[in-house]
């Protein structure tokens, strides 16, 4: 084995392309804010774009007077939910902290907890964080708003979000047609490449918003019941949370607990805690595969990653993403497999 001095040439490339290399990474850091706005407008394209497509179906509308009345009809649908949670949701807690006494003391009435209380002085802490509940929640609430309305804060970022969105369901296709033109012999292959993405990204967002929808009935349903008040704003709740991922549920349903101390306590609250647990079930058993059907094929242990890493680099945004962004990697990677040389030969 000989070795020789790398050539001048050799060099000035490695070095040029390290330096482009930084320079690639540094302006991707600098732009990371407009990296994020086009990511909730890839990810509202393709929640809106089925939408679209069965609206105009039954009405013949153009396609950019369709969107624009697909937006119209959510940002009703917003204003609605903000309208109807949000005082119901500040009457509950004020409920609650208001009546924290009276909780407390209908739960020394269950002997095994009155032992402990006397021993360990429960109630004197629940009391004390029931009555300093608006507080907490407003602090809970705190980074989830920054979260969730860092895109939207200002009249600017909003509008970039959306045009982009109405640009990429409007033209989406187009652009798409444009970029396989340029792959020429490979542009069949890449063509069922882009409809496996589209496919698999499609039907978890459309899936993700149906199982919402469903939480969201079956909360109402239950909480109506039981004589829960403001049962459809809790069940609005729930739906919302139940987008998140992995934890999203569980956050939801305390949520809704924590609404039932205020109704017969604390048989209103073991009820809807012993429902939420069966219809959990029901859901990852039944609800999920009935609705993603064979769309999405991701290994349980690359989705709880894929969600972590989503929740540190994006927060709640980044969770929502995580999934669909796995799964298109896996598809990504499944094709460059099959399609390496020795994968071909090792197929046949």
């Amino acid at each position: 084995m000989r070795l020789a001095a790398p050539s001048v040439g050799a060099v000035v490339r490695v070095v040029a392309i390290l330096a482009m290399c930084a320079i690639a990474l540094y302006l991707l850091w600098r732009v990371r804010g407009l990296i994020r706005l086009g990511a909730i407008a890839v990810f509202l394209a393709f929640a809106i774009n089925p939408l679209v497509d069965a609206a105009g179906a039954k009405i013949r509308l153009p396609r950019a007077l369709t969107i624009l009345l697909i937006y119209l009809l959510l940002f009703a649908a917003v204003v609605l939910i903000g309208v109807v949670v949000v005082p119901s949701l500040v009457k509950q807690v004020q409920g609650i902290s208001h009546n924290a006494p009276r909780y407390t003391h209908e739960l020394r009435t269950i002997g095994i907890f009155r032992h402990f209380d006397d021993r360990y002085h429960i109630t004197a802490k629940l009391t004390s964080d029931l009555r300093r509940l608006p507080e907490l929640l407003a602090r809970a609430v705190g980074p989830l708003k920054d979260v969730t309305v860092q895109a939207a804060n200002a009249i600017g970022q909003l509008v970039i979000v959306l045009t982009i969105a109405f640009l990429l369901v409007l033209h989406g296709r187009d652009y798409i047609e444009f970029a396989l033109r340029m792959t020429r012999r490979r542009q069949e292959r890449y063509r069922a490449l882009v409809h496996n993405i589209n496919k698999a990204v499609t039907g978890y967002v459309v899936g993700n918003v149906t199982i919402s929808v469903l939480s969201t009935l079956a909360t109402w349903i239950v909480l109506s019941i039981l004589g829960v008040p403001y049962a459809l704003s809790l069940g609005l709740v729930v739906g919302f949370f139940d987008l998140i991922p992995l934890v999203g549920a569980t956050l939801g349903a305390i949520v809704v607990a924590i609404a039932t101390v205020t109704v017969d306590f604390p048989v209103v609250t073991i009820v809807w805690v012993a429902f939420i647990i069966v219809w959990q079930r029901f859901e990852d058993y039944v609800v999920q595969p009935l609705v993603y059907g064979r769309v999405l094929h991701v290994n349980p242990l690359v989705t709880i990653l894929a969600v972590l890493a989503g929740a540190v680099l994006l927060g709640l945004l980044g969770a929502l993403l995580a999934i669909p962004i796995a799964a298109a990697i896996q598809i990504i990677l499944r094709d460059w497999w099959a399609h390496r040389p020795h994968g071909a030969a090792a197929a046949e």
